[in-house]
């Protein structure tokens, strides 16, 4: 039997997770990413926050493919973002309308703009001044009405992308509650543009659920899938589960690279801890508790290196 298609595996941006050392490192030692995402840049006060313009930077990513996102809510926004990132060396960039944090949304950033098929409009007739960008949307069915994004699909059709990422939630339920598969599957049957399925990947047998009822898909996007189980992508792109030891022989070069990175970057003791322990929030959710608690309760860096060594123990 020959083997079957493996679909590319596109790793979610995750604002404070997902920066460009964490990125770096994961292709390092795990991979199986086609394409990964930075967390989206915005427009603040006129300008860009100094840390999202350091994620950006080609010299500070090392992946093969990365994708950086943008979000607004109006043209100027739009233009504004473009053009950094072409000034950047980019000729990619990730409209975000899926983002479901209410501050944001208030704002009609993120999923936000959804209920509002004029104002995405506007954001995607800006595309078309950028001729020598590729652009593509990552969204949400809707803000309150999965069928918003029904609504906003003559749009999206007749406008030029890449792709797109359709979250299959609302965004008010945030991240909790279940995906609505039968909405996805509303917009997967009218979608003219390559369409990638997100939402709540955790295993292999999740992939496998989605790419059985969406068979025409063209890829997954995976995020707190990835932070919880990072072999994921690798997993499915091999067919085969890592072993106990694989897996904590590759958690410890992970946590190597990551430490070693953060260590000669950041300043101080706390600094330090306080960056490394936002590690521990996703990755291995199945560990002993006792080790987990072990480590965030670390206050002197000797004392949290002793801890993390006694977790990743084969």
């Amino acid at each position: 039997m020959p083997d079957e298609k493996k679909l590319p595996i596109h790793f979610a941006p995750l604002q404070g997770f997902t920066d460009a050392p964490y990125r770096n490192a994961h292709e390092t030692v795990f991979g199986g990413v086609e394409t990964y995402y930075t967390p989206f840049v915005r427009v603040e006060k006129g300008g860009f926050r100094t840390r999202e313009l350091r994620d950006i930077e080609q010299e500070n990513n090392t992946v093969h493919h990365i994708i950086p996102q943008l979000i607004a809510s109006t043209p100027d926004e739009m233009r504004k973002l473009i053009t950094l990132f072409q000034q950047k060396g980019h000729s990619e960039a990730n409209l975000n309308m899926g983002c479901p944090f209410p501050m944001l949304a208030r704002r009609h950033k993120g999923s936000g703009i959804l209920p509002y098929p004029e104002e995405v409009e506007k954001l995607l007739q800006c595309t078309e001044e950028f001729p020598d960008m590729q652009f593509s949307v990552k969204m949400r069915l809707g803000w309150e009405d999965p069928k918003e994004c029904l609504a906003l699909l003559p749009l999206l059709n007749s406008s030029l992308l890449k792709q797109i990422t359709l979250h299959a939630r609302i965004g008010e339920q945030q991240y909790k509650g279940e995906t609505d598969l039968d909405s996805f599957e509303a917009f997967y049957n009218e979608c003219k543009h390559p369409l990638i399925y997100n939402g709540s990947i955790n295993t292999l047998e999740d992939i496998n659920k989605i790419t059985s009822r969406f068979p025409n898909i063209s890829g997954i996007m995976i995020g707190r899938g990835l932070l919880t189980n990072p072999a994921l992508a690798l997993e499915y792109q091999q067919g085969i589960q890592l072993s106990q030891k694989e897996m904590m022989g590759k958690v410890r070069a992970l946590h190597h690279l990551l430490f070693d990175y953060y260590e000669s970057h950041l300043q101080g003791n706390d600094q330090l801890l306080n960056k490394v322990k936002t590690i521990w929030e996703y990755l291995l959710p199945d560990m002993d508790k006792k080790f987990k608690k072990k480590i965030h309760k670390c206050t002197k860096i000797e004392v949290y290196r002793a801890a993390v060594a006694e977790a990743l123990l084969d």
